[in-house]
């Protein structure tokens, strides 16, 4: 998957030492999150951005000094439940980006919290006591 910058909303690869040597490279559009890894053999992977549920950040000693950081975004899908952006220049900016995304697919998905729910438990009786 060959990566245009004008087909996506952001772009990066996987950086050592803040460089991109990398050939694991990450994508968002509009609705999806992508991930290619591999030179001969590629492996694509995408997330939902509807499914999203969770996008942290994490910044070691040593990723402050070479400017990336890891974001990791928690899904409901259940082929890929946790997707992870590692080594990326600007990683709270991209959270941000990332975040703002899931909003919009939910909103144009009219996604509620209940629907949410719904998809992770069949059964009203099934929902933890602490809900």
């Amino acid at each position: 998957m060959g990566f245009k910058k004008g087909d996506y909303i952001w772009t990066d690869r996987k950086r050592f030492m803040g460089m991109p040597l990398s050939f694991t490279r990450y994508a968002l559009s509009g609705d999806r999150l992508f991930l290619s890894v591999g030179l001969l053999s590629i492996r694509d992977d995408e997330m939902l951005l509807y499914r999203v549920r969770d996008i942290t950040t994490k910044r070691s000693l040593w990723q402050r000094i070479f400017g990336v950081g890891t974001v990791s975004i928690v899904s409901s899908d259940k082929t890929q439940p946790t997707l992870l952006l590692k080594n990326i220049k600007k990683p709270m900016d991209v959270k941000e980006i990332i975040h703002k995304q899931v909003e919009e697919m939910k909103i144009k998905r009219r996604m509620r919290v209940g629907e949410i729910m719904s998809s992770e438990y069949d059964e009203p009786d099934d929902l933890p006591d602490d809900l």
